[in-house]
């Protein structure tokens, strides 16, 4: 069978999944509770693998695994298993239990929702929701940019088809469905990205240009000493540390990610979703991320032409993989992507709905209505991403001005307000501002193009929680905490 037939036959297969997913489920989201926490009934697998294909996309497997491995050879693995560790184990064991049971008290639906009800502030709820669903968007485009680049390569259609197809496809599962669909959907998806990496990881070792495991370790090694690699120090190592905590901690403060504990079913489900989500990330992102480390392997010291955001796909389509294998690989590169499309979009449009326009202008609408409405704003997100992503940003510099701006915003007051009581109102908008114009102001002066957005991003995140705690001892008293 012909090679491009056999892998649009794979994807067909998926899209047809995808579109019954919807379906079956676009009468069980009619209500704005059921289309945003899907009832708080979640088991353990489906949760922990909506957090983890949500985590892991394009962005990932195609930007930060190909551009890390470029520049730090097989370092960049540290970058997966950092992720693994701090990303998904140590966030589930802080995070999960304990906004679990405070947002199903305070029946919370949103990060915004969040902080109003904590610090007793609408302010507060308008600053958080505009800034979700502003600086989500870069993030989204960014998960276009990774896709559109594997498919033109392999696929050889042009990259706009590419976005155009990916955005009809998180559009048609989230209006149709939304959370429960997403979930639904994640659950199997995840189970698709677990035996595509796996493939992935076997064949490529067994290419040509590896040689397998032992020749392919020995001669990146030798490639690292010969390129001053070996030890890493000096700029490259603040990079790789930046990546590795943006990366990690990063999540802990994206709303997309937190909302994934609100629907839980109960702490039980939290433990076996910890270990879940941790063993998904060790696979995913360190075999994503050791894939991206053997670049060198297939192009010697010559960045091919399209740059870093082609080394991955690149690599695919010379190491001789088989042509069922290559439809997986494609399938399992849209299932994260439209997975966390999804997650971001939900997030970005049902903050708006719940957050900006029912307390603002439509205060009598109902439920019905407006989950409606937010199916609506999934649609207008979808399209502005789509024409963000045509903008000419790496993919890796994209998603860390998101992250960076959103992360260094609300991590300090999000993670505070549910171990401190001291912190307060005045403690919690000093941090969110000051990790906000701490990431977000490099980005505007250099148009953009800053490619030390890992490293503001932390520095964002480490200035949120010093003045967090500094403001709120200094305030102490003079409001409600």
């Amino acid at each position: 069978m012909d090679k491009q037939l056999t892998i649009w036959i794979v994807i067909g297969v998926y899209a047809i999944f995808m579109l019954a997913v919807g379906i079956l489920y676009s009468r069980k989201g009619t209500d704005m509770a059921s289309f945003t926490v899907g009832g708080r009934s979640a088991g353990a697998w489906i949760s922990a693998l909506s957090y983890g294909t949500a985590y892991f996309s394009a962005v990932m497997f195609i930007g930060y695994s190909g551009g890390s491995g470029w520049s730090y050879g097989l370092w960049s693995v540290l970058v997966g298993i950092g992720n693994a560790v701090f990303g998904s184990l140590l966030a589930w064991l802080v995070l999960a239990d304990r906004t679990r049971e405070y947002t199903r008290k305070h029946d919370i639906r949103s990060m915004p929702q969040l902080f109003e009800t904590r610090f007793k502030s609408s302010k507060m709820r308008l600053f958080a929701c505009v800034v979700i669903f502003v600086f989500l968007i870069p993030y989204s485009a960014s998960v276009y940019k990774g896709l559109t680049s594997v498919c033109s390569v392999i696929l050889g259609i042009d990259e706009q088809v590419c976005m155009i197809i990916i955005a009809i496809a998180s559009a048609l599962l989230l209006v149709l469905g939304g959370y429960i669909a997403t979930l639904k959907a994640d659950f199997v998806q995840g189970f698709v990205m677990m035996i595509g990496v796996t493939a992935l990881i076997v064949l490529v070792v067994l290419s040509p240009q590896v040689g397998g495991l032992s020749s392919g370790l020995s001669n990146m090694a030798e490639y690292m000493r010969s390129h001053q690699m070996l030890p890493l120090s000096g700029r490259p190592a603040v990079a790789l540390i930046s990546t590795l905590l943006m990366t990690s901690f990063g999540t802990w403060g994206l709303p997309q990610m937190v909302h994934k504990y609100y629907g839980i079913r109960d702490r039980q489900e939290v433990r076996r979703g910890t270990v879940i989500s941790t063993v998904f990330a060790l696979l995913v992102a360190g075999g994503g991320y050791f894939i991206g480390s053997l670049s060198h392997l297939f192009f010697g010291e010559t960045m091919p032409q399209g740059g870093k955001d082609f080394l991955v796909p690149l690599m695919l389509d010379q190491a001789g993989l088989p042509d069922l294998l290559v439809g997986v690989i494609l399938v399992l590169l849209i299932s994260a992507s439209v997975s966390t499309l999804s997650s971001i979009t939900l997030t970005a449009c049902s903050t708006v709905s719940m957050d900006l326009v029912k307390p603002t202008v439509a205060k009598k609408i109902n439920e019905k209505d407006l989950a409606a409405l937010t199916r609506i704003l999934c649609l207008v997100f979808v399209v502005v991403s789509y024409f963000i992503a045509n903008y000419p940003t790496p993919i890796l510099e994209m998603m860390s001005y998101s992250w960076g701006i959103i992360s260094g915003s609300f991590l300090a007051p999000y993670l505070l307000s549910l171990y401190w009581k001291g912190i307060n109102r005045a403690g919690a908008w000093a941090g969110m501002l000051g990790g906000f114009l701490t990431a977000f102001l490099p980005a505007v002066i250099s148009g953009f193009t800053t490619p030390d957005g890992p490293l503001y991003a932390c520095l964002a995140m480490g200035i949120s929680f010093a003045l967090c705690f500094v403001v709120s001892k200094l305030t102490a008293g003079r409001q409600p905490a």
